[in-house]
């Protein structure tokens, strides 16, 4: 898939048209959107993507495309870990982390096999790239 050259307006179209039709527009796709706080403004940003299934939790991957660098989004939740998760009719507050270890291991092997555009993705990139679990939090 190739990026639009303005990914920012892309990006702005298909938050509104997910808000708007309760994510009917992007079919079977899994998409998400993800809000968090930025990092230096305290501004509330918004950011779709593809997450995955693990259980109660969602993982997304910070990829950036095969960019060099992690994504604004992600430095965001290193920074503040609450965030906010908007699916097809239902949004929730979450608690963002890191995977590490053998957890990191496993979900990005699993990962690359059923997606294996992130291996390109990681070529690209040159470096780790970031898995962030997503849980639902609990105290309403």
């Amino acid at each position: 898939m190739t990026m639009p050259d303005d990914i920012l307006a892309y990006n702005r179209t298909l938050i509104a048209s997910f808000r708007a039709d309760g994510g009917a527009s992007i079919g079977h796709r899994r998409l998400l959107l993800l809000t968090t706080r930025g990092r230096r403004t305290g501004e509330q940003r918004t950011s779709p993507m593809m997450y995955v299934e693990d259980g109660a939790r969602l993982l997304v991957i910070a990829s950036n495309a095969g960019a060099a660098t992690d994504p604004y989004w992600y430095r965001n939740l290193v920074a503040d870990p609450h965030v906010t998760v908007e699916l097809p009719g239902r949004t929730y507050a979450a608690h963002a982390t890191s995977l590490t270890g053998a957890d990191y291991d496993r979900q990005w092997v699993r990962i690359k096999q059923d997606h294996p555009f992130f291996a390109e993705h990681e070529e690209k990139a040159g470096r780790t790239i970031p898995l962030v679990a997503l849980t639902e939090d609990q105290a309403g």
